[in-house]
């Protein structure tokens, strides 16, 4: 898999999937939390507090004993890891000059010692770093995994640590009435006729939008036809209600949506092969619309057509799996 193809993944590490960094054996200079919060690092040349320059990062002492630093991330969602970004912005006469990852998958809530104790696993060897650049290392690696650790040689700071692949949460948590087209459940995006603004991944995400960027908005069209996207569900299940949210879409909302469904992928293409879950229906600017959903027919795939253009906040397609 390309970087390009692997940056389209979702992080699995963030703290928007209510990733976690758990542990780090020294964040003297920059706390460890820096690591997977959302967004670009920011940096002000004249800040400096007590211990030194201040980094929107994690950053550890000078080393002057052998060994090496590192942190312990756990996942918002277990799933296989397809690429790392070792971010090092702003870091340029202290980055660390080499990374590896590890990884390892545990059930339940480990403790801070059973972490450490833990049988780690090779994900990405020693590689070579680039000081403030977003150093991206494709990874060929099947395993799932639930916590990652973040090596730096010797020390040093990193600004964003990022772990891109696919959900693969516990089964065990799947049963009874679900959102099947929820991220954290193991959905996805597998396409998308515009995101100019901002991801159609956004109407999948977890919790509430706290505003209107944190929605999917395309831009305005000029032509006869209209906007969608297509969701990749958890599994093949049968839909029982929808939820459309236009919630901070308020002078650009859709005037209509349709969701339709289908069991296949091979047939994504074929418009005679969608049925019909949701017909066309009017929307209202900044509001939460519940529709139930008649249909037994068990679907793998989900799309959201919107008419003619427009911003959607959050997408819910709660149902059983087959």
């Amino acid at each position: 898999m390309t970087t390009a193809e692997f940056l389209q993944l979702p992080d699995l590490a963030s703290r928007e999937l209510a990733g976690a960094v758990v542990y780090a054996n020294d964040e003297f200079f920059a706390g460890r939390e820096n690591l997977i919060s959302p967004g670009l690092p920011t940096f002000d040349p004249a800040e400096f507090g007590h211990k030194g320059k201040v980094y929107d990062g994690w950053e550890t002492r000078r080393r002057r004993e052998p060994g090496h630093d590192f942190a312990i991330v756990r996942l918002g969602v277990p799933g296989i890891v397809r690429g790392i970004v070792v971010d090092t912005a702003w870091f340029t006469g202290n980055f660390p000059p080499f990374a590896s990852i590890d990884g390892v998958a545990l059930d339940g809530y480990p403790t801070e010692q059973e972490l450490l104790d833990a049988p780690w696993g090779p994900i990405l060897d020693r590689v070579p770093l680039q000081g403030d650049a977003a150093n991206a290392f494709p990874v060929e690696d099947g395993r799932r995994w639930t916590h990652v650790r973040l090596n730096i040689f010797p020390d040093g700071g990193v600004a964003r640590f990022r772990v891109h692949g696919e959900a693969r949460p516990d089964p065990a948590f799947l049963t009874g009435t679900i959102d099947l087209a929820a991220l954290e459940n193991g959905a996805d995006v597998v396409a998308c006729s515009n995101r100019f603004y901002s991801s159609p991944r956004n109407i999948i995400a977890p919790g509430r939008s706290r505003h209107m960027g944190e929605g999917w908005e395309n831009a305005r069209r000029r032509d006869d036809g209209n906007d969608y996207v297509v969701v990749r569900l958890v599994g093949e299940g049968r839909v029982e209600h929808v939820e459309i949210d236009t919630s901070y879409f308020v002078g650009n909302a859709p005037g209509f949506a349709r969701l339709s469904g289908i069991s296949t992928e091979a047939e994504l293409s074929d418009e005679s092969a969608w049925i019909e879950l949701i017909p066309r229906t009017g929307l209202l600017p900044d509001c939460r619309h519940r529709f139930r959903v008649d249909s037994d027919v068990p679907v793998k795939f989900v799309r959201l057509d919107v008419y003619p253009d427009g911003g959607i906040a959050r997408l819910r397609v709660n149902g059983h799996l087959k």
